[in-house]
């Protein structure tokens, strides 16, 4: 197993352990018949988030992942969120896509700003610079370690009342925000966004609402729809627990772009289909994690 598998494997691994909706989903489309086992679902992307600050951010962060191969691609902006984001296409197409996020801390109020430098004012030095990037172990071990001390719940509220992807971010660090079922390579019937919301629904999962269940592109080449993020148990310093949004799973539908339209379901492949991201799905998509949905929940 390369270095690259064993980071993404370790990624999902403990993904799957704190997201129960991947491994309700997987099951649910095991017993429907869709797939035989969880390797048969291509994992179109997956997002981490992370902050804008000295040592950190994408800078740090794709440092990773450029080094296994991945190439940065497309700048996104989000104004309203005061986010920037930038995607990287994979080193071969086994791989998934990453989609790496960042809050534009200095667009924030000079409370919030020094709250979040109140926790990562810790960080002395970039940590990517100190890892061995070939050592699996080690690169597993730091995207699921503390970058600094768990925050209090207090710290937590005063900022996700400002930006809830920075309360989410303070308190999850790295952890994976989500992967993506890519549905267009399942069977007929369930190859569409479409097709699987229903069936998602009728499976009693919840879906991300924010712009409308089904995110569309305006060339409508990219079609997207995601969970709701499950309430999970979260321990703030001093031992204080109170519920909070943990992360999703999102659906990705990429249809075969026209100049490819000829070719025979057999033959298509990864390159015969959109590429990258729209930005306005995208920022619907961040509502996933936002009280606004999982406000929601009965």
């Amino acid at each position: 197993m390369t270095t690259l598998e064993t980071v993404l494997n370790g990624l999902m691994s403990r993904y799957q352990e704190r997201v129960p909706d991947v491994g309700a989903i997987i099951k649910a489309m095991i017993r429907e018949g869709i797939i035989a086992k969880a390797a048969d679902i291509e994992n179109d992307h997956i997002a981490f988030r992370t902050l804008g600050v000295p040592h950190l951010g994408i800078q740090s962060l794709e440092k990773i992942f450029l080094h296994y191969g991945y190439r940065k691609m497309d700048y996104y902006k989000f104004a309203e969120k005061k986010l920037d984001a930038y995607w990287y296409a994979p080193p071969s197409d086994n791989f998934p896509r990453i989609f790496i996020s960042e809050l534009r801390v200095k667009d924030l109020s000079p409370a919030a700003q020094q709250i979040i430098h109140s926790y990562t004012d810790e960080v002395t030095s970039d940590p990517v610079d100190a890892l061995n990037l070939d050592d699996a172990a080690a690169v597993d071990h730091f995207l699921h370690s503390g970058l600094w001390r768990t925050p209090t719940y207090a710290d937590f509220r005063q900022l996700a009342a400002e930006s809830e992807y920075a309360g989410w971010v303070i308190y999850n660090r790295y952890y994976l925000n989500h992967f993506t079922v890519s549905v267009h390579n399942l069977p007929a019937g369930y190859n569409t966004v479409a097709d699987f919301n229903s069936f998602l629904e009728k499976e009693g999962f919840r879906l991300n609402d924010s712009g409308g269940k089904i995110k569309t592109s305006p060339d409508s080449a990219l079609l997207q729809s995601s969970t709701v993020a499950r309430m999970i148990e979260a321990e703030f310093a001093g031992g204080e627990k109170h519920e909070i949004a943990g992360s999703y799973v999102e659906f990705a539908e990429r249809r075969v772009l026209p100049q490819f339209a000829h070719l025979a379901p057999a033959d298509i492949r990864r390159e015969h289909r959109c590429e990258g991201f729209e930005a306005n799905n995208a920022d619907k998509i961040f509502e996933s994690t936002y009280s606004t949905q999982t406000g929601k929940q009965g």
